[in-house]
């Protein structure tokens, strides 16, 4: 299936590793000119490489802390410079600490509600004339599965991936007019280094082996097994084309 994504610009944050850098790989794959970032500099660097060896699309590149307001401006405006335009957004972010309620403080609140809300709401803002400029466009946020269920002990990714989600249906209604649709991702257990830390932590506080973690959550899920950053890039894809209308 052709997506139409052949020379579109896909802007695709905390891209160095994960899921952001299986996105951006597929979109790269697809035909797209591909704009990552993260905050390390030498890890993009390299996913660049490794991105454009393995496809021959352009892949750019601009360090960015998501929590700075200068940063995401700059990150905005290098994509429109070296690529003319913004086609599509895909918002993802590194998952806040955990801890329960009565563990965090307000710098932790202030910390996430800055990482996963504040960054969205500024990276959209950044590319909505650039959308209008060309007539439309595409916005995908990755968020958890804890935007319905919440997870236990990721108090601060059940907050504020939730509000993520409301902000999202807002404001697909509000851009639809403009051509430019807003989808928000779910992931539930992506095998993921992510994912892998949290079994981990959850494996040292039960004193139990990972394995054993590992293969409660795997019995949960229908198939059987986590999904793959390949999978779900491929549904992130589809999202940011011309193809989802």
């Amino acid at each position: 299936m052709d997506l139409g994504l052949e020379g579109k610009v896909a802007l695709v944050t905390a891209a160095s590793k994960g899921l952001g850098r299986a996105v951006a790989g597929e979109l790269a794959r697809e035909g797209a000119r591909v704009v990552i970032s993260s905050r390390d500099e030498e890890a993009l660097s390299g996913t660049a490489a490794e991105i454009r060896e393995a496809t021959g699309a352009q892949v750019n590149f601009r360090s960015a802390d998501l929590t700075s307001a200068g940063d995401i401006e700059a990150l905005v405006s290098h994509a429109g410079d070296r690529f003319g335009g913004v086609d599509g957004l895909v918002n993802n972010t590194g998952g806040p600490p955990a801890g329960t309620s009565e563990d965090l403080d307000d710098e932790a609140w202030q910390g996430a509600f800055e990482q996963i809300l504040m960054s969205f709401i500024r990276c959209v803002r950044g590319v909505l004339p650039l959308m209008r400029e060309r007539g439309g466009g595409r916005i995908v946020n990755v968020a958890s599965s804890s935007v319905k269920p919440p997870i236990e002990a990721l108090t601060l990714s059940n907050t504020f991936r939730a509000g993520l989600a409301g902000l999202a249906k807002n404001l697909s209604l509000e851009l639809a007019p403009d051509g430019i649709l807003v989808n928000t991702l779910g992931p539930g257990r992506i095998a993921t280094a992510r994912s892998q830390n949290m079994d981990a932590s959850q494996a040292e506080s039960r004193g139990v082996p990972e394995r054993e973690v590992r293969a409660e959550f795997e019995a949960r899920i229908p198939l059987g097994r986590y999904g793959t950053p390949e999978e779900f890039a491929r549904v992130a894809a589809f999202l940011v084309s011309p193809a989802n209308t």
